[in-house]
């Protein structure tokens, strides 16, 4: 076919009138026109044949614009036959777009597939540059880490197969910064637990100090105060009666001893004070222990957990490649039954695993 010329001309003019009158008049232009397209065979394999298939169906539509056209100089020329060439044209119209899109569908076909496989390798890069790390623990985040470094990129991702390296060293980047910072921020929330809880054992500490060092200071006062009260009654009443006298110093020496006696009571308190203040302290860091410890536990228990469910997952994605590669062996395997090539075997069973063979799946 010549690429140069449209696939029809259009019917001479002294015809044209009896040709567009008559019922089906144009059939042998359009039979002309499907004869040499049906002689074009499609290849969308190139860039070269995807442009011919273009070409083709462009032809086709000037074809039906000329043909259209010298109906449209008849219909004006003759009113008195618009009916029957206005007939022709819409079914020479209605045939030749249908004949348009029957010559274009293959071109349609392949790029309806090249979006799907272009749009599948972008959604995992997308996955592979997903680094969100909101509300994870430095565990989790390492478990995502391992993932993703386990993540194995290969040939199957055709020319995105470079940008998915560089997604993959810079998301391995990103995350291995998060859970650095995770790390230090999980460290410092420990230290603070820690130094707070040494805080309110020092504090109970030195309020139990204060409160002993209060009682001491409030008995000796109130000794002193009686002493000085007694001694001054003693004085007094010295000069009316020896007796009295030294019943009062009697009286002073108990009360001294009585003084003494609370002093002690008061340094024992103090002491008791001190080593119940200490074994609080005690208590306290031993929780505050307890408490860390058991926060590593269940931290541990989750990264325990996530690593599992990624071992899980990757079983699966494991499990699904076998069936799949099982079940596209035995689909090469009856092709090559048919005296087909083991490579053209292969082809074939790909084309159909991604969709480009119309109306033929592979179930799986």
């Amino acid at each position: 076919m010549s690429t140069k010329t449209e696939l029809a001309a259009v019917p001479p003019k002294e015809t044209a009138l009896a040709v567009f009158s008559a019922e089906k008049g144009l059939e042998p232009w359009l039979q002309k026109i499907r004869d040499e397209v049906r002689a074009f065979v499609p290849d969308t394999s190139t860039a070269k044949g995807r442009a011919a298939i273009a070409s083709i169906a462009h032809k086709v539509a000037k074809s039906r614009t000329a043909l259209d056209d010298a109906g449209k100089k008849l219909v004006a020329e003759l009113k008195e036959v618009p009916k029957l060439i206005d007939a022709e044209r819409k079914r020479m119209r209605e045939s030749l777009e249908a004949l348009q899109e029957e010559v274009r569908r293959p071109l349609n076909e392949w790029q309806a597939a090249e979006d799907a496989r272009v749009a599948q390798h972008q959604a995992v890069i997308k996955h592979i540059e997903n680094t969100d790390t909101g509300g994870m623990s430095a565990a989790l985040i390492g478990a995502k880490i391992q993932d993703l470094d386990s993540c194995e990129i290969n040939q199957e991702l055709e020319e995105f197969e470079a940008d998915a390296h560089r997604a993959k060293a810079a998301s391995l980047i990103i995350l291995r910064q998060a859970m650095q910072d995770q790390e230090k921020l999980e460290a410092e929330q420990a230290e603070l637990i820690k130094l707070r809880a040494e805080k309110e054992a020092q504090d109970q500490k030195d309020r139990e100090t204060r409160i002993a060092q209060e009682a001491a200071d409030k008995a000796r006062i109130e000794a002193e105060q009686k002493a000085q009260r007694e001694r001054d009654a003693e004085a007094k009443r010295a000069a009316d009666e020896k007796v009295a006298a030294e019943k009062r110093e009697n009286d002073l020496r108990l009360a001294a001893a009585e003084s003494e006696r609370k002093a002690e009571q008061a340094r024992r308190e103090k002491i008791e004070s001190d080593q119940r203040a200490e074994r609080e302290r005690k208590e306290a860091a031993e929780r505050q222990e307890k408490a860390v410890e058991e926060a590593r536990i269940a931290e541990q228990k989750r990264a325990d957990e996530a690593a599992a469910e990624i071992v899980r997952q990757q079983d699966a994605r494991a499990a699904d490649t076998a069936h799949k590669s099982k079940v596209m062996g035995a689909a090469k395997a009856a092709i090559m039954s048919m005296n087909v090539t083991e490579e053209l075997a292969k082809a074939l069973v790909m084309k159909i695993y991604r969709g480009e063979v119309p109306n033929i799946t592979i179930n799986f």
